[in-house]
């Protein structure tokens, strides 16, 4: 590495490490709500197994009744409905090409999850489930520009419903509308170490992201952070000043026991549910 170089990025690490603290310092910390989302797990994407896929309707009916919270993904359609499903890629889930945001919800309905009977579902029918049980935790997943109108759409949505509930996204953009439009509702910037797991991400986004540096804008209510990276410095930080935090994706009854002695909400995966419920039932 050439001098310049080196003088550079140590520069940028240096800059870096300075504003970690301040960023942190930018989360909110008066955000009404937080209590009824404490005490309580969260299926991720429903309490899905063998023949119930993920984000099913059958998965978010098992975690409703075995007592639990659920978070899911959420995308806008063609049309403007709101489908519950973790990928934009149809591919995985149902066998085809295409994606979501490019199809109605009526062309989506025809599908079928996993080769199963079960269709993707709409967050209109999945809340219904929750009405005086867990609460939710709602991943908003963008696309191209349709940030604000996700968002909007969400909002209204989970006005219609009883149900406690917080938002959440890798996409600081739809923090930032609900920060000036919806500051009623919980926010929660979804964050991991992209150093080690860039996805699509380009460089600033890798480095901001990683280090929480969007706080400074969206004022997000709680960070939830990829569990096997929690030991980054800005989650560091956001214990250390009491920021909320929330754990992904936990898969031992180990690793919840963890998240909730570090007060993070756990948020804990299909493959050692039976084992977190055989644990529950103890």
């Amino acid at each position: 590495m050439s001098k310049r170089r080196l003088f550079f990025t140590a520069a940028a690490a240096a800059g870096a490490a300075a504003l970690l603290p301040w960023a942190v310092l930018h989360g909110r910390r008066d955000g009404e709500g937080w209590g009824r989302l404490e005490g309580v797990r969260y299926a991720h994407r429903g309490l899905h197994g063998p023949g119930i896929p993920e984000n099913s309707l059958a998965a978010f009916h098992r975690a409703a009744e075995a007592g639990y919270g659920a978070e899911l993904d959420v995308h806008l359609t063609k049309d403007g409905r709101l489908a519950v499903i973790h990928d934009s890629d149809l591919t995985r889930m149902c066998g085809v090409p295409g994606r979501v945001e490019d199809l109605t919800a009526a062309e989506l309905k025809a599908l079928r999850l996993a080769g199963t009977e079960e269709r993707i579902p709409l967050l209109e029918e999945v809340l219904p489930l929750f009405e005086g049980r867990g609460p939710l935790i709602v991943e908003l997943k963008t696309d191209r520009s349709n940030d604000a109108a996700l968002a909007a759409a969400v909002a209204a949505c989970l006005d219609r419903f009883h149900v406690d509930h917080c938002l959440e996204s890798f996409d600081p953009r739809p923090l930032l509308w609900l920060r000036r439009h919806r500051p009623d509702i919980l926010r929660g910037q979804l964050a991991k170490d992209f150093r080690r797991d860039p996805g699509d991400q380009n460089a600033w986004n890798r480095l901001a992201l990683t280090n929480l540096f969007y706080n400074v804008f969206t004022r997000p209510d709680f960070i939830a952070y990829r569990f096997q990276d929690r030991d980054r410095l800005a989650v560091r930080l956001c214990r250390r000043f009491g920021a909320r935090t929330a754990y992904w994706t936990l898969k031992s009854p180990a690793q919840v026991a963890r998240a909730e002695r570090e007060g993070a909400l756990p948020i804990f995966e299909e493959t050692e549910k039976e084992d977190i419920v055989e644990q529950d039932a103890t």
